[in-house]
Order: structure tokens, then sequence, then C-alpha cells
């Protein structure tokens, strides 16, 4: 499809993820690193609004002088934001506005692509980067929505489908004989610039899980004290299961019966075959030492997803992923949750990021994350591919984040 043809059904898909919600779903925020469904149809026509129409389209006038500042994220390089920890408490503008304001942003750069613009080169760079920019962003809104119903005790569905069962087998393992591997983005097609430039890095011989690890081994970690046990933990990662009281992942719910889990179909019982997901990058490696193993570096799981799939197990059905069309085999490369890694997320040698404003997107964010790999069930398809590198800090755990192991051979 062309590129305006994406722009309309990206646009399309945001408003179409939140048909399950109820009005009173849209302010939703539960904690300030989630934000609500509103705020995020608002933000990402705000991207299109600053960074296209405003310096581009030369009759164009804001939708709303006040919504530079409500839905500005993170751009310094644009002015003063909004208190991220209080976008829930933004009850206006009201649903209908903001619709309004996407209806009105949508048109003006649809003319604006089809307008031959002296500079159009650079405007459909910049719409490219705004599509992907909003699939980041209707992934966020499955995750920052489960989050904020999570915390309800009445569990509730944000969708009356079920989840498929899992399949476990025995755990295998994929090895590579190391040594010098390109990295990076080599292709045709869009990355961002944090995936830039490809380079070479040297790598000693590993070997890779062959699937992620299930809920049924976690439980095992679990029982064994793995919560207890200092031993098995980074000194910050046992400072913040203290602090933090945890004592299984995000969304397991203790009951009479055993475990349950919270998922977007509601509570659920716990599939001891499904991979565990939503644990934190300090879990994960903790696990992976009770394991007597690892976690992968990020240019190990490139390497070998680039030379042969990695099979995985699908976390949420696929009706919940912006490519709806594609089915659960499509995904198995990946396997349906962001993978952690050991390695720490910093610019690769000779990176640039984009001048102005916009160059704020990954390049200031180096710092104190860890780089996880792969994409999950609520991650579109065409984001989909080996160099993408995603980042969290160490204790978050409200994204689809799972667990590969690795070893040295």
């Amino acid at each position: 499809m062309n590129l305006a043809e994406r722009f309309t059904r990206v646009r399309t898909d945001s408003e179409r993820f939140c048909e399950p919600l109820e009005k009173e779903d849209y302010s939703l925020q539960a904690m300030a690193d989630t934000s609500p469904p509103k705020w995020h149809l608002a933000h990402t026509t705000w991207f299109f609004e600053t960074f296209i129409l405003k310096p581009y389209a030369a009759d164009y006038r804001p939708f709303h002088p006040a919504y530079e500042v409500l839905f500005n994220s993170y751009y310094n390089g644009i002015g003063d934001q909004h208190p991220r920890p209080e976008r829930g408490l933004l009850s206006r503008p009201v649903l209908e506005d903001v619709l309004a304001y996407r209806e009105h942003v949508d048109a003006w750069v649809g003319e604006l692509l089809a307008s031959g613009h002296p500079e159009l080169e650079t405007i459909t760079r910049l719409v490219e980067l705004g599509t992907h920019h909003e699939q980041q962003h209707q992934e966020l809104f499955f995750t920052d929505i489960k989050y904020s119903l999570s915390r309800n005790p009445l569990y509730p569905a944000y969708s009356n489908g079920a989840l498929a069962p899992g399949a476990s087998r025995p755990l295998g393992w994929r090895e590579h004989a190391g040594g010098q591997v390109d990295v990076g983005h080599t292709e045709s097609g869009f990355c961002f610039d944090n995936e830039l430039p490809a380079h070479a890095v040297l790598l000693t011989p590993f070997a890779l899980a062959d699937r992620l690890v299930t809920n049924a081994e976690y439980q095992a970690f679990v029982e064994d004290g793995g919560y207890q046990r200092p031993e098995l933990w980074l000194s910050d990662g046992w400072r913040t299961v203290g602090e933090r009281g945890w004592e299984a992942p995000l969304y397991w719910v203790h009951s009479g019966d055993g475990w349950q889990e919270y998922t977007l179909y509601g509570l659920c019982p716990l599939d001891p075959a499904r991979p565990v997901s939503h644990v934190s990058g300090y879990e994960a490696d903790a696990y992976a030492r009770w394991a007597g193993l690892r976690l992968p570096t990020e240019f190990e799981w490139e390497a070998l997803a680039a030379a042969t799939e990695l099979a995985g197990q699908f976390v949420e059905s696929g009706r919940l992923h912006p490519d709806a069309s594609h089915g659960e085999a499509d995904w198995q490369l990946h396997g349906g949750l962001w993978e952690w890694t050991s390695s720490a997320y910093g610019p690769y040698p000779g990176y640039q990021p984009a001048a102005g404003a916009v160059g704020e997107y990954n390049g200031k964010f180096m710092a104190n994350q860890l780089v996880l790999r792969g994409g999950s069930c609520v991650t579109s398809r065409s984001q989909m591919r080996s160099s993408y590198r995603n980042f969290f800090y160490p204790p978050d755990r409200w994204q689809f984040t799972g667990i590969r192991l690795a070893k040295w051979l």
C-alpha cells in the first residue's frame, strides 16, 4: 500500500482498537508509566500536527493552542508538557473533541501528501515515522489498558475472546558458532534511528533456547523460594523485590484454587504451558541464574534470529494485534513476547540522532535501560524485524515481556 493508504489504515486502527472500551475507560491511568486511551489518541495526532502540519502546511492553524502542552509527551525542544502522572486527570477535552482533532489533522495530512509540496520528500519521511510512532502507541494502548483494568477488583475484560491453550514441549537449543557478525538494519524498508548504523560485532560461540520459559517452569522458581533468595538477584533487583513486595509475575493472582492470571480476556486459570509473561528484567535475570543459565545479549539474539527461526508461543489472541488479518503462525519467529536481553541500551558506533526536536525520539533515552528484542502479541507485524531495539528500565513489567534463556558453548 502507498503511504497515504498506510496513514489512513494506521489512524483507523487506533480508533478501532478502542471500540471495546466503555466511555469511562478512556481516561484510566492506574500508574505514572501508563497513559489513558484518550491521551494516546490525542498525542499521536499531536505528533502529525507538530512535526508536519505546523512547519509545512502554510495555511494551517492549530486545532487548539493548549493541545501543544497537553499532548506533548517528552519533546523538550517543543516546549512544556502536562505532567505525565496527571494525564488521567484530563477529563477535558472530552472524547468527542479528541476524535474531532484526529479527523481535522487527518484531513490536513491527506491534503499535504497530495499537494506536490516542494519539501514532499521530507514530509513523507516524517509521515512514515509518524505512522510507526502511532503503531508503537497502539502497542502501549494494549499494555496500558490491561494494567489499568487489572487494578479493578472486578477484573474486567477488554475483550470477550479467549486465550488459546499453550503447547509446551521440551526445551531445545539453537547453536551459533560465533565469530564476526553484522548487526543493525541493512534492508531498504523503514527502521528507527537506534537500529543504525549497521556494524560488525564479535561473538563467542553460544546457544539460545528454542522457546520461551513457561508458566510451569517459572512457577517452580517461585515455589523454590526464588523471591526470597538474595543470591539469585542483582543488587538493584533484590532491593526492588523488597520495596515492591514482589512474589510472582505481575498478573498472577493466588486464590484457594491456585494461581490465576489476569489477561485482556479477564481472569483465567494459569496455563502451565503458556510462556510466562509480564516479568521484569530483574526477574528474568534471577530466573536465568536459578536455572544455571543466563539471558542473551541483544547481538546474540539478533544474529541467531537472522540465521534461523526461534520457535515461540503466542501469548494473547491475534485478534488483539494491529495486523489482525495475520494468524498466530506469523509470530513464531519472535515468540509472542518482548524478550529481555542483558544488553544496556546505548548508541551504535557512529549513531547520529535526527536534527531538531524529532531527534529526541530515541537518543536521549540511551541510559539506565535494557534492550528487549523480538516483539509481542500486541506489536504491529510491520515492525517485526530482527534489528528492532525496544528498551525499558529493568523494574518494568507491565509490558508483554518474557524470558528466553542463553548459554555459552
